[in-house]
């Protein structure tokens, strides 16, 4: 793996093995699917191929982070939402 891209590669490991700490299923099934991932690609050493690997998981933490905002807001709406008396 090239130098400069090498360290970009390990903060977005930790990066999603941080947000992985409140998947839905678990941390240590996102943290062994995560591990997979990671070691599937370990060989690539095409600089593009690894930009192109890093975009898709600059958007894997976006759709992580869309997760969690969307079962927070499900929620609140339960907590505060009656269903028995819908208003407008």
């Amino acid at each position: 793996m090239a130098n400069p891209l090498r360290g970009q590669v390990i903060r977005l490991y930790k990066t999603l093995l941080y947000l992985g700490r409140d998947y839905p299923q678990g941390f240590t099934f996102f943290r062994q699917r995560l591990k997979t991932a990671f070691m599937k690609n370990k060989d690539v050493t095409d600089p593009e191929k690894i930009k192109k690997l890093l975009a898709r998981g600059d958007f894997v933490i976006k759709e992580i982070e869309a997760l969690y905002f969307l079962r927070k807001y499900r929620a609140m709406k339960k907590r505060y939402y009656d269903p028995e008396n819908p208003q407008p």
